[in-house]
């Protein structure tokens, strides 16, 4: 997919990088309320993250204004009109830079999608490994 542009940072974010919105492009849902989850999911209380489907089954939507990680103070997504192949997530932090030459809410967007990747790479291998398993006990 070369020249086609799939990740974008918004104008008004360029004049504070403690705060921006990412605009993605060919992803919907999916993508937006696994990543939101991601950041927000180290302030839920241990009872309500006991499984993935319990956090899913309290459908936060759009907003949630979750204090995060410390590093984040907001976190929401939103897909400007349904027929656009585009979401939109805004990253607000509280500004402490991790390193001196990084930008905030780019690292956080960023540790979120290499969260995410581990939970999903976590999820398929244990999946694969349960299938295998059952079918070598009922062949």
């Amino acid at each position: 997919m070369e020249g086609i542009l799939l990740f974008a940072m918004e104008h008004g974010s360029l004049s504070d990088l403690s705060a921006s919105t990412f605009s993605l492009m060919d992803e919907d849902h999916t993508l937006a309320n696994s990543v939101r989850f991601t950041l927000n999911q180290e302030n839920m209380d241990s009872s309500v993250v006991d499984c993935m489907g319990c956090v899913l089954r309290h459908n936060f939507y759009a907003y949630d204004m979750l204090t995060v990680r410390p590093r984040v103070v907001f976190c929401g997504y939103s897909i400007p009109h349904p027929s656009d192949n585009k979401v939109n997530i805004r990253v607000q932090t509280t500004g402490t830079i991790s390193s001196s030459l990084s930008d905030p809410a780019k690292d956080v967007l960023k540790d979120a999608l290499e969260n995410l990747t581990q939970m999903c790479q976590h999820v398929r291998s244990t999946f694969g490994k349960t299938v295998d398993d059952f079918k070598v006990k009922n062949q």
